[in-house]
């Protein structure tokens, strides 16, 4: 696991950012940058994703967030799409002391339909790991509950019109539908007219995730 540098000042609120599966902590550098505008501290971090089961990716980036959160500030989550089933996972086991809250982006709560019909290729499996067989819709009650406040940003454009058109429910984001996005226990949501590659760097829900954090409640304007 590599650590991307951490930003901020020591009494800054700090949000730790977990990117997706298959993906690197540069996809989230354009809501990175929008935090620390923000005055968020941020710890934005890449982890092999692809390489271990979630439970184990939170063992993984135990750590390096733990270090992050003995600073003497409250502490957040931003998780984009399987990020946000790392943190489920990661808080359930490893709770940080002063936890606020967690914004998610994308994050398919209730599984993929295009996991579904994806996981019984050899292909699929030898490319997105034991990880990537978990994101099926089969696997959601596996995942801790959330007794946090969360705010779950969903999208509602898609770039793959089979996927969008033909396998998920509508409305979705080409990954995920809105529908799966959704969260028992989450606080808030809100869609936004995004893919869900295209959710982490859209300005609204970058918008929106601030919104979140600061205030525990999204703006929707």
């Amino acid at each position: 696991m590599h650590e991307a540098p951490q930003s901020g000042d020591a009494r800054c609120p700090g949000v730790v950012l977990l990117h997706g599966i298959a993906r690197t902590s540069a996809s989230l550098t354009k809501l990175e940058r929008a935090l620390r505008a923000a005055g968020f501290a941020t710890l934005n971090i890449d982890y092999l994703s692809r390489s271990k089961p979630i439970a184990a990716l939170a063992d993984d980036i135990h750590p390096t967030i733990s270090g992050f959160a003995k600073r003497d500030a409250p502490l957040h989550f931003a998780a984009y799409s399987m990020g946000g089933l790392v943190t489920r996972t990661y808080i359930a086991k490893y709770r940080p002391t002063r936890l606020v809250s967690v914004v998610m982006l994308g994050t398919p709560n209730g599984g993929s339909e295009v996991a579904d019909l994806l996981s019984g290729s050899r292909l699929y499996r030898a490319f997105y790991g034991p990880a990537g067989l978990e994101l099926t819709t089969a696997r959601p009650m596996a995942f801790p509950t959330v007794d946090y406040p969360v705010g779950v940003i969903a999208g509602s454009r898609f770039i793959d019109p089979v996927a969008g058109l033909f396998i998920l429910p509508k409305p979705n984001d080409g990954r995920v539908s809105v529908q799966s996005a959704m969260l028992s226990g989450m606080t808030d949501h809100v869609v936004v007219k995004a893919s869900h590659t295209g959710l982490p760097r859209h300005g609204v829900a970058i918008a929106e995730t601030i919104a979140f954090l600061r205030d525990g409640r999204f703006q929707r304007k």
